[in-house]
């Protein structure tokens, strides 16, 4: 299964490993993430998807259509898995 826009995926490496996002869009080579505090949909992250680790969550993109709610929808995974400790913020 190919990362699609709207999954929820884990990054694997770089400065944002161990942290959760959404898949705002995918092109050939690359797929844009966004987790709506460092990385808004204004401005997602290009990541190669050899970097991250498809999760089964899937939430469709009109019900994040802001910053906000990806951050809401996001919550619960980034902090349950103490990554915000580690990164102080």
């Amino acid at each position: 299964m190919q990362i699609k826009p709207g999954m929820v995926v884990k990054s694997l490496s770089g400065h944002d490993q161990a942290r959760f996002y959404l898949v705002v869009k995918t092109d050939e080579d690359f797929v844009y993430i966004a987790d709506g505090k460092r990385r808004k949909l204004s401005k997602p992250k290009r990541k190669n998807p050899r970097h991250l680790q498809k999760t089964n969550r899937i939430i469709p993109l009109k019900e994040t259509d802001t910053d906000r709610k990806i951050r809401r929808a996001l919550h619960d995974l980034n902090y349950n898995a103490g990554t915000v400790a580690e990164q102080g913020g």
